[in-house]
């Protein structure tokens, strides 16, 4: 079998020296074997890392599917949706067909679901990692001429291709305008800690910019929020502090929205705010959002795009793609220092 070949039920009928009828009836469980046969078809199966094709059992032995397998943390986020509308649109070009599910960003979750796509032997799995998930079970499957993109994050056990935001960049650059408009007491609502790869680069690209500036990095500025709620908590802590931030930046498009209605709740108007990720009707708040878009279209064409290449027979090298984010001014994050200042 080439090195660059997924095994087929026919290759496994060849390592054992049966039809690959009985290979089938064995892993379907769909007529008499012996437990001799049986053991040695199994053998072969993990040898061989051949996943059945639970969607051909009945087309030809071998046939390839014509599906992408897609698992993301949140099919509620309207960023991984964006992604997720790219992808299939890319795939839609070559006949193929999108599978999706969520993970939760929990680390077992996802590897039932690659499981599941695996065994429905997809043409291209695509996957946002889980904190903490490990992927080297898919070594053998990569290794068989299957296209794995790791997407948003960096993947743990496996090196393969990776389409991700400039995360530390874009978030330098989100800060570095607060302090071009004055701000030096500037707060952080953000997830933590920050095990996952895009929080952690948002918090290095937040101190980077802090530094840059001679501003000193205050702990008691970076706050831990897992949600909308918990960011609206956050910024309500921030503004009690005794010497408030005249400025927040956001880690994500759920702790924007945490904050604004914070802002709009305390009528703390003047307060600036700078956004990783843009969010649904920014130009309708009061000041209009100032963010740092991240482009969720061209991401998701890259990793379809990429996957495509390696379907295609691109054997280079694993790399990981980096799209530029950039800064949208609309206002919020405009408000000079002085102005933030409340009785």
């Amino acid at each position: 079998m080439a090195a660059n070949r997924r095994p087929t039920l026919a290759d496994v009928a060849r390592e054992v020296g049966v039809s690959a009828k009985t290979v089938s009836r064995v892993l379907n469980e769909d007529g008499p074997a012996s437990p001799q046969t049986r053991e040695q078809v199994l053998a072969a199966v993990a040898k061989l890392g051949f996943q059945p094709n639970l969607m051909a059992r009945n087309i030809r032995v071998g046939g390839p599917d014509t599906t992408v397998g897609l698992v993301i943390p949140d099919v509620a986020n309207p960023f991984f949706g964006a992604v997720a509308r790219a992808i299939e649109d890319t795939a839609r070009e070559r006949g193929l067909t999108l599978l999706m599910g969520s993970s939760a960003d929990d680390p077992d979750r996802e590897r039932a679901l690659t499981d599941k796509f695996l065994a429905r032997r997809v043409s291209i799995l695509i996957v946002v990692p889980s904190v903490g998930a490990d992927h080297s079970h898919l070594k053998s499957h990569r290794t068989a001429g299957l296209p794995v993109i790791f997407l948003d994050r960096p993947g743990a056990g496996l090196a393969t291709d990776s389409i991700v935001s400039s995360n530390r960049a874009g978030a330098h650059d989100g800060v570095a305008h607060l302090i071009a408009h004055g701000h030096r007491r500037i707060g952080f609502v953000g997830d933590l800690p920050v095990k996952l790869y895009t929080r952690r680069e948002r918090l290095a690209g937040y101190r980077e910019a802090l530094q840059k500036a001679g501003i000193p990095y205050d702990r008691s500025l970076v706050t831990n929020a897992h949600d909308q709620h918990g960011a609206s908590a956050a910024t309500s802590q921030l503004l009690g502090l005794a010497d408030p931030p005249t400025a927040l930046f956001a880690g994500n498009n759920i702790m924007a929205l945490g904050i604004v209605a914070e802002l709009a709740r305390s009528k703390r108007k003047h307060v600036a705010v700078v956004a990783f990720d843009d969010v649904s009707l920014a130009e309708a708040l009061e000041p209009a959002l100032t963010a740092v878009a991240q482009d969720p279209e061209e991401i998701g064409r890259a990793a379809a795009t990429t996957a495509l290449s390696r379907l295609d027979g691109d054997r280079s090298r694993a790399r990981t793609i980096t799209v530029p984010t950039r800064l949208i001014v609309r206002g919020s994050g405009e408000q000079p220092a002085l102005a933030t200042r409340e009785a």
